[in-house]
């Protein structure tokens, strides 16, 4: 089976076919052209979602006219968006089967057909991989803003600035799609060189779906600044990725009732470190403890004991609702007992390696030669995208099992 993905490295393994295979049996075209014009159409049981999305959007229109409803048009949106891309691709795919035929029997009009289905093939994949998107179940999470948090992993000082260097990569992403964002709190080395921790919150609704990718462990291999003899070095950092859970305004009393006395533990202490002078003067600074996951959140970014308190607890809610989904998504994999390449957190998911100026995202295969364009955030959509298209292929599998037993 094929899989519509640019440079990606495949698991050898049995797979369910997401696509029903085109090949071409004319000798007008080279065998580069025919592997060109190759097309992978979308299994029929992908399709099933589709067919009453009709009757689904006359129902949403119904409930609209009686009255503005924001959960209502966000679905009717949603809806009318998956009709849009698979009216396109069903106009698409009819061009693309005609044009094929037309190579197959008609000698004489061949090239010139081939020529169109150069045109038409890239947006067709294009398109389906689209389709293909829409049709995966979203995300509980999937229209939540987010939050990054950065930890250096193995390394020492050197995880320390890799993790500095990745939360720009971040800030540079979120500058150049014009998303609002802000650092919710940095913990910074002595040197100011890298970083302890550090939360950076994407306030774009929707953003979550987008980074939820980037969650795992990231690998570094690099000749640090230090190093006298040349040697390369492997570092690690961890990146979290929560959903913004809306409730950032919410008081400080209702955070704290939101959970039983015996389950939070509070300490407070003055802060350290590079700041101005609220260091170290005032009890400032909060660690939260939950005692039945053993999380814990440390905060000391604001003056104020109680402003600390409050993003420590908004942190915390995000955690265990991220915890509580991934103990659902565990429990329903191992019923389906998937013997397939998960998108595990815990995995080792990508290495920079700056001397070869290579990206390899070791989930899906990508090797992208252009570090420096990844690390300032302008092309990071490009690993992100070839991931998020791996794992459709993988979900698209798990449905077209489900609808098959």
């Amino acid at each position: 089976m094929w899989i519509a993905r640019n440079n990606l490295k495949v698991l050898s393994r049995a797979r369910i076919p997401v696509w029903r295979a085109y090949r071409f049996a004319s000798t007008a075209a080279s065998e580069a052209d025919e592997e060109a014009l190759e097309f992978q159409e979308l299994n029929p049981l992908l399709l099933k979602r589709v067919s009453g999305v009709s009757k689904e959007l006359a129902e949403l229109e119904k409930q609209i006219s009686n009255g503005y409803d924001e959960d209502v048009q966000r679905k009717y949106n949603s809806l009318m968006s998956l009709q849009d891309v698979y009216d396109r691709y069903k106009e698409q795919l009819g061009n693309y089967r005609e044009l094929k035929e037309m190579i197959d029997v008609d000698k004489s009009l061949a090239e010139e057909a081939a020529a169109e289905l150069h045109e038409l093939v890239p947006n067709l994949k294009k398109t389906t991989q689209d389709l293909l998107h829409r049709l995966i179940p979203p995300h509980p999470f999937a229209e939540k803003a987010c939050m990054l948090e950065l930890r250096p992993g193995v390394g020492g000082s050197e995880a320390m600035i890799f993790a500095k260097d990745l939360l720009n990569m971040y800030i540079g992403y979120a500058h150049n799609k014009k998303w609002k964002h802000h650092i919710v709190s940095i913990r910074e080395n002595e040197a100011g060189s890298g970083i302890m921790d550090a939360v950076l919150a994407i306030d774009e609704p929707g953003t979550y779906n987008i980074l939820k990718y980037e969650a795992g462990v990231h690998r570094v291999q690099r000749i640090p600044a230090t190093e006298s003899k040349g040697r390369t070095h492997t570092s690690t950092a961890a990146v979290v990725v929560l959903p913004q859970l809306g409730d950032e305004g919410k008081d400080l009393d209702a955070f704290e009732r939101s959970f039983k006395p015996e389950e939070i533990r509070i300490d407070v202490k003055r802060a350290s470190g590079k700041g101005g002078q609220h260091v170290n003067t005032t009890e400032s600074a909060v660690r939260l403890t939950h005692i039945p996951t053993g999380i814990m959140i440390h905060m000391q970014d604001e003056r104020s004991q109680h402003r600390n308190k409050a993003k420590a607890f908004s942190i915390l809610r995000s955690k265990l609702a991220e915890l509580e989904q991934q103990q659902k998504a565990e429990k329903e994999r191992q019923v389906r007992k998937e013997q397939v390449t998960t998108m595990d957190r815990s995995d080792k998911i990508r290495t920079y390696n700056f001397s070869q100026n290579r990206i390899t995202d070791h989930r899906c295969g990508l090797n992208l030669y252009d570090l420096e364009g990844v690390i300032s955030g302008e092309r990071l959509d490009d690993v992100i995208n070839a991931v998020r298209s791996f794992d459709d292929n993988i979900q698209a599998e798990s449905i077209i099992e489900t609808n098959q037993s």
